[in-house]
């Protein structure tokens, strides 16, 4: 038997509104402006300004007089619209005047040059068609040089190439005569090229040098004790060899002078990232200035011919069926519009309010021009709770904007750091720390590097208690290998 009972529960649930802010957000401003236009793309009822002004239609709407509308199925009901909700949304720039002082607009014009330059695997096939090869084994290295990857290694195996051979062109052949043909490709520039591993890469490029007695250990080396290289277990690789520590150097010099990516040496290759700040701070005689980039406040409205058009819809005596699934669709279009315009609003208040509460948490620092002595420690928690918003809305602004300073341009989240207890019981951020060892590790004898440990000393006698896994973590956040790996000859 069934039976029926009534529940009461409390769902927390994001709104459609809610979730386009927190998308508009986390985006920074290098990606605002196309997140812009594909919005003006998708919605009729929005506009751009500048660009809303230069091409006002001498039309705005059908001319018809609503009262031609035929309806002789006009019985259903009809959904009354409020017009005026739709005639408050002008224009969406009421921050730009207020925060753009850094004229943007003079940025927009600069234009960055590109360098044109053939691809790597376009560069291969120029090489290719200076062999004479017949047609057969002209696709096969064709095949061969298609396999290659980003780094200019043969990572699959000889056997597979033959299978994908035989299976897409239709060419059968063996193992000996493709390995005949990526003899040809490895003699290819740059040197290392159609290599099938690291240890067959560097031998390339050490038999293409110059024939010494260090290449000549140093092929040896790469060839027979790549492993204790590698671990820079120098002292065993002079007793196995039996050579001199200055031989040994001399060999290690020339093995660190090769390219372990082949492929990633063309200019053609390497991606240029362009930064661009979502706000200014200026030092204006010891007093902060904070401005947010133009970009941020893009000149939006609602379509005045959306507008009108609503209204000349809603002033119709008679609205049939076809009138209501119009008026329904452009009320859809400005609801759209309206909520773009809310969060783009919401958007810039929340990048302006979160950055003013870090300038002013960091204020000495900023002033200082970026000296970490003076960085506080600050977590995301200090910043939610003075500008009264949840951590993860300050996230989305640390870990994707951008500030410039008079001393560089930094990622908002390089400002964040975990504080650390001195002797005298005084908080210093975490990254005071790390420079401490940067330089500590920067200045040690490199023949003799400093031990994990070595470093804590250091440290606790400047006043910082802190554990060796501490400072081995902190090491290895900063990307500096432990003491055996920095051993230098």
């Amino acid at each position: 038997m069934l039976s029926q009972s009534l529940q009461q529960r409390l769902l927390q649930k994001l709104s459609p509104q809610q979730i386009q802010f927190i998308k508009l957000l986390q985006v920074p401003t290098v990606a605002l402006d196309a997140r812009i236009k594909e919005e003006l793309e998708e919605n009729p009822a929005l506009e751009d300004i500048s660009l809303a002004d230069m091409n006002e239609p001498e039309e705005e709407y059908p001319d018809k007089d609503p009262e031609d509308y035929n309806t002789e199925d006009n019985n259903e009901p009809y959904d009354e619209f409020n017009v005026d909700d739709y005639l408050q949304y002008e224009n969406v720039n009421d921050y730009s005047s207020k925060y753009d002082s850094n004229n943007d607009d003079e940025d927009d014009k600069k234009e960055f040059p590109l360098a044109v330059a053939n691809t790597f695997f376009e560069n291969l096939q120029t090489q290719l068609n200076l062999l004479i090869l017949d047609d057969k084994q002209y696709l096969i290295a064709q095949q061969l040089i298609g396999s290659l990857d980003d780094d200019g290694y043969l990572r699959r195996p000889i056997t597979s190439i033959i299978d994908d051979l035989a299976f897409s062109q239709n060419i059968t052949t063996n193992e000996n005569e493709v390995e005949e043909i990526l003899l040809n490709i490895q003699n290819f520039e740059p040197a290392g090229i159609g290599a099938r591993n690291l240890q067959e890469c560097l031998l390339i490029q050490l038999k293409k040098k110059l024939k010494t007695k260090a290449i000549a250990l140093a092929c040896i080396i790469v060839k027979d004790y790549l492993d204790e290289f590698t671990k820079k277990h120098y002292d065993k690789l002079e007793k196995l060899l039996n050579i001199s520590a200055t031989q040994l150097r001399d060999a290690i010099n020339e093995i660190l002078k090769l390219n372990p990516k082949p492929g990633n040496s063309g200019a053609s290759n390497i991606k240029q990232l362009q930064v661009i700040p979502d706000f200014h701070i200026a030092n204006n005689n010891g007093v902060l200035l904070l401005t947010l980039n133009a970009k941020n406040a893009p000149e939006l409205r609602v379509s005045k011919s959306y507008q009108e058009m609503f209204q000349h819809y809603d002033k119709a005596s008679i609205k049939d069926k076809k009138l209501k699934e119009a008026v329904q669709f452009v009320k859809q279009k400005l609801d759209t519009a309206k909520w773009f315009i809310d969060a783009i609003k919401q958007r810039q208040q929340t990048l302006l309010k979160t950055m003013n509460a870090i300038m002013h948490y960091q204020y000495d620092y900023f002033l200082n021009e970026g000296n970490e002595k003076y960085l506080r420690p600050m977590i995301l928690k200090d910043i939610a709770d003075t500008i009264d918003m949840d951590i993860s809305t300050v996230s989305r602004v640390a870990n994707s904007k951008y500030v410039q300073t008079d001393f560089g341009t930094f990622l908002l989240k390089s400002f964040f750091s975990e504080a650390i207890q001195m002797d005298d019981g005084e908080e210093v951020s975490n990254k005071e720390v790390k420079k401490i060892l940067e330089e500590c590790i920067g200045n040690e004898n490199k023949h003799n590097p400093l031990a994990d440990e070595k470093l804590t000393e250091i440290l606790k006698e400047k006043g910082y208690s802190i554990a060796r896994r501490t400072v081995a973590k902190y090491r290895e956040q900063m990307g500096i290998p432990v003491a055996r790996l920095r051993k230098e000859l």
